[in-house]
């Protein structure tokens, strides 16, 4: 086992100035992978949420940035991707002991971080409006966008860097300044950014970042009314919270909430692939992201042949040390979400679901005894077993047999849910009507890649509502404004006064 990274105790980004605290209050943060030590976290307050806002307020109303050329804007971002690349190494290990990940995993998750803020450098400057009709004769009418104001970005632990970039790097290209708060349990990459952003030119107070441990901080963010919008990634429970506590202050909100996303196999896909793609799409992250494929959904024709084969290369996945480069299961990222996939896994029995692997913590050596490792599972389901409708987030899937295209489609449809999808069939004219028929903001077609810099990604139903990583991100981090010139020789007098 590497030995763990070296014990420090981090500070806040507040207005460019790395600080302690209010309190000078820290907490743990540990290891997933070994319960070692990594980090004393600064312990943010209340108050140190009113400074970054402060800060962010005054970079915002003074100009420095939201009026800078876009293209000045976009160098800097550009600059931010250079660094992280540069910097990929480092960050992945860092990543890989903060959230317990495996370092291929880590590692791949770094260039699309690097492609995300890229994506954005160049969309800087592309952030149009219209020239619109003339309302009537005399008039020339256009649009133009501006930047939002302060945003109150807030990070879940299962992509902490990931997912922090899909919100600070459109968030910049757009001119917004930034309070950034990443989980409790996995801020280290987060500050390691707010290093970056700060080397490549970030003026003051543009980018902040304030850790904390309390929920109340978070919620601070979310009503305070420094802040105009609020980015948020988490559970649907919190998303409904944080979108009733936004409304008080009128703020925009974009949720990316939960999944229980379907993978669905038809007779005529190709099985090999469509078993592939299927055990990562619920295995990979150790099942800990929103768009797993969770429910995996096998027409009767092939479901016998498709289960054996799902099983026996599933239990062949390499779970072990996060630091191992062969390693593709990793780390559960916090006790208690090991206690949920437990609770979920004794639950599914109860109700008569058919544990075919799994279902069991892993205990490993090596140094990783004090570890948190769930084995692989899979069940046979019933549609209406909790376990195939309920979010886990874990590596958990659950298989349900269908008959039909319109059965399968009724399954997939039939969840609160509507995150992403996959079907797996080589009839190209089933493919697309069933992509059409699903209720789900991304379809991904024999692939289990669905997301990319560049395609909007974002959720139906209660999976939340506006999108992140597409150009049409810019949209929702700017204010449209409208502008009306009189271009007539009389002067516009309506009373005749």
């Amino acid at each position: 086992m590497t030995a763990a990274a070296q014990t420090n105790t981090t500070q806040l980004l507040i207005g460019n100035r790395w600080s302690d605290a209010a309190g000078g209050a820290t907490y743990a943060d540990a290891n997933p992978a070994t319960g070692g030590p990594l980090a004393g976290v600064a312990e943010a307050t209340r108050e140190d949420v009113d400074r970054a806002v402060r800060a962010a307020r005054a970079a915002f109303e003074t100009g420095k940035w939201a009026s800078m050329a876009a293209s000045r804007r976009a160098k800097i971002v550009y600059r931010m991707a250079q660094l992280i690349a540069e910097r990929a190494g480092e960050l992945a290990l860092m990543e890989v002991r903060d959230n317990g990940k495996p370092i291929a995993t880590a590692k791949g998750e770094l260039g699309a971080i690097v492609d995300c803020f890229e994506f954005y450098a160049g969309a800087a400057t592309k952030n149009y409006g219209d020239t619109l009709p003339a309302p009537m004769p005399g008039y020339v009418a256009y649009t133009v966008r501006e930047p939002l104001g302060v945003v109150g970005a807030i990070v879940p632990w299962n992509f902490p860097l990931l997912l922090a970039s899909w919100k600070v790097a459109p968030a910049l290209a757009a001119g917004c300044t930034i309070v950034l708060k990443p989980a409790p349990s996995t801020p280290l990459t987060a500050l390691a950014l707010g290093k970056i952003a700060l080397e490549a030119g970030l003026p003051e107070g543009v980018l902040n970042i304030v850790t904390g441990s309390g929920a109340d901080l978070g919620q601070w963010i979310v009503e305070h009314p420094g802040i105009d919008k609020i980015a948020f990634t988490g559970s649907t429970a919190t998303g409904k919270r944080v979108a009733a506590a936004a409304a008080a202050t009128l703020k925009r909100v974009t949720l990316e909430l939960g999944g229980k996303s379907p993978s669905i196999v038809f007779d005529d896909a190709e099985i090999d692939a469509a078993v592939a793609g299927a055990l990562y799409g619920i295995f990979y992250n150790a099942g800990q992201t929103c768009e797993a494929r969770s429910r995996l959904l096998v027409h009767e024709g092939i479901y016998d042949r498709f289960v054996g084969a799902f099983k026996e290369r599933a239990q062949r996945l390499r779970l072990g040390n996060p630091e191992d480069p062969a390693t593709q299961i990793g780390a559960i990222t916090m006790p208690e979400q090991m206690e949920k996939i437990r609770m979920y896994c004794e639950l599914g029995e109860s109700e008569g679901a058919k544990r075919l692997f799994g279902g069991v913590p892993a205990h490993l050596g090596d140094g990783l005894e004090r570890g948190l490792f769930w084995n692989a599972t899979a069940f046979e389901a019933l549609p209406s077993h909790r376990i195939a409708r309920e979010e886990i987030f874990g590596p958990v899937v659950s298989i349900v047999r269908f008959k039909d295209e319109a059965e399968a489609i009724a399954l997939a449809n039939d969840c609160e849910y509507g995150l992403s999808a996959t079907v797996w069939s080589q009839n190209v004219g089933r493919v697309n009507r069933v992509a059409r028929s699903l209720r789900s903001g991304t379809v991904a077609i024999n692939t289990p890649y669905a997301v990319f810099p560049g395609v909007p990604f974002g959720g139906f139903k209660q999976s939340g509502y506006g999108r992140e990583l597409g150009f049409e991100t810019m949209r929702l981090y700017s204010e449209t404004k409208s502008v009306l010139t009189y271009i007539g020789v009389k002067p516009v007098d309506p009373f005749g006064a």
